[in-house]
Order: structure tokens, then sequence, then C-alpha cells
């Protein structure tokens, strides 16, 4: 989907945590407590993936049945592209809505240092003829691991994206996460979905909150991180007549496509829109890697002695 900060160049960081214990790569998750439209689950320390998959796929169950279905999961892994998961509601037919917490690294406005995390926020749209309409953003101005892709490559920063220490913003990337945090975005809006996401994936299903949950960049491979997510499916076929609800919302994407564009742009876009492009040219001719995700896998091949084909075995370490 030509989003290089959350996939294959996060395998070295989850797979150091493997092998240090800290994510337990037998593990299941288990439902604590339920209800016919709700559930809190236990990750168990297993990868953010496994519980969060689990999480919305019981989400979606419970919807199916009732219309609407709320899913807390606590004591995961780092969840990795939250609008992943938003997605699977969405090619079932429901919407579905993903947030999530993790340690502090963004400012609140008027602080000093990070308050909240990069909490993310995701939604996926069923439509009936086409992708999904999807929204995946942090709640930060930008996703922490933009900076740091940023200042690998030597690139400089907007003065936008993070805050230093005396509450003042700077475009010095290599200050981040220890002496800087991520700005909100949009300022008060951001820090009030920011917050939102802390209740619903931290407070609600009674996860870790703000400096309660670990670094699983940064902490030692054996210590769990502690993530949170919660997850939101809305049958929207038990609300509405699956055919009339097609054709309202392919009439909006129409209305939205034909509006007038500036000098230079082909049509507005919905969310998601240009990633699924993507996604699509991917499927037919391939993956061009960044140099920065390639370096990273090179490290997982090292590391686990697994040499991919592309990969020349003399370049892997």
């Amino acid at each position: 989907m030509g989003v290089f900060t959350h996939g294959t160049k996060l395998l070295i960081g989850y797979l150091k945590k493997l092998q240090g214990g800290g994510y337990r790569a037998a593990a299941l998750p288990v439902i604590e407590r339920e209800g016919p439209g709700w559930a809190v689950v236990d990750g168990q320390s297993a990868l953010g993936q496994v519980g969060c998959e689990f999480s919305m796929r019981l989400a979606i169950q419970k919807a199916q049945q009732v219309g609407m279905a709320y899913v807390g999961l606590r004591n995961t892994g780092h969840i990795g592209a939250a609008g992943y998961y938003a997605v699977l509601a969405a090619r079932a037919g429901l919407i579905g809505i993903v947030a999530g917490n993790d340690k502090p690294s963004v400012a609140a406005p008027g602080s000093r240092g990070p308050v909240l995390g990069s909490n993310p926020l995701a939604y996926g749209i069923p439509v009936g003829d086409g992708d999904p309409i999807l929204l995946d953003i942090a709640t930060a101005a930008v996703a922490g691991g933009k900076v740091y892709a940023a200042h690998q490559r030597g690139e400089p920063i907007p003065p936008t994206w993070l805050i230093d220490l005396t509450g003042q913003p700077t475009t010095d990337g290599s200050l981040y996460p220890d002496h800087a945090s991520l700005a909100p975005m949009a300022g008060h809006k951001g820090y009030g979905f920011g917050l939102l996401c802390e209740i619903l994936s931290g407070v609600l299903p009674g996860g870790k909150l703000t400096w309660e949950v670990g670094s699983w960049m940064f902490d030692p491979p054996s210590a769990p991180s502690l993530h949170n997510a919660a997850f939101v499916a809305l049958d929207v076929g038990l609300v509405a007549p699956r055919t009339e609800y097609n054709q309202r919302i392919r009439k909006l994407i129409d209305e939205i496509h034909a509006a007038p564009t500036a000098d230079g742009i082909d049509r507005v876009l919905v969310p998601g829109e240009r990633e699924w492009n993507q996604f699509h040219r991917a499927q037919n001719s391939g993956i061009d890697l960044p140099a920065d995700v390639v370096e990273k896998l090179k490290l997982c091949s090292a590391l686990s002695g697994v040499v991919p084909t592309w990969l020349p075995a003399e370049t892997a370490g």
C-alpha cells in the first residue's frame, strides 16, 4: 500500500522480542469476560497482530448477531498497522473502528514533554462495488516511525512534527524521542482524539495506561510491552438494507470524486484510495522497497539465519 513504516521494517524488532521472550510466540489470546455485544480479551503478550486479528474477528462475529460490538484487547504486543484490522471488518460488510495506546511520545497543547502515545485511530467503511474507504492515522502530527525514517535517510523534517523540551517546535529529528516529543495532530483536536483512544483501548478494558506501557523498541527484549487496543464493528446490513446502503455510499463517493479540483489535481480522493491504487499496482508489479527497509530486512536475515532469494548471501549480514 506504499506505507513502509508499519510493515516489514518492524520485523527485526518483533524478532528480537520473540527471541527474548517479551513477546510469546506460542501464546493465544483469551476472552476474559464477554456479553452479546462486547468482550475483553487478554492478549497474553503474543504479537499484537495475533491479538488484534482475534479481537476484530470476535467483534465482527458479535456485531453480526446484535448489530454492533466492542472488544477491548489488553496485554498485547505492538499492533502494527491499525487499518489492517479495520479492513477486516469492512471486507466482511461492517464498519470497523480501531484505536490503540502506546507509551507517551506526543505532547499536549502547552506541555514541555510527552503526555500521550501516538495513539492510532483507524476506520474501514465497506463499499459494495469497490475497495473500502480506509483511514489509518496516528493522533500525533506524524507517526514516530516517519521521524526515524526521515532522520535515517538524512532528510529534513517539517517544523510541525516535533516539540522540544522547551515546548517549542524543532526540525532536528535526532532529538526524538529522548529530547523531543511528537506534536499532536491539529493541536487540541489531535490531543482530544488521542485521549479518546487511550480511554477506549486502555481505561475501558483494564489495560496499562500511558507510562505503564512499555517501549517495544527500546526496552529489554525480555520485557512485555503491554500494549492495548479497541475494536468496534457495526454491521450496516442489520441497520440499513444492504442494497440501499451500497447505493448511498456509492452516491457519496461519486459526489466527492466530482468536486471541483485545484489546478493540477485530477480528482478529489476518498481516504485510502491512493493506498488501494498502490496496493493493486504492487499485486501486479511487485514492491520497490526503500533502502532503509532493505537494511532492516538484512538485519532480520542475519538474526534468523534465513536468507531470502532476493538477498545475496554475502550481503545478508
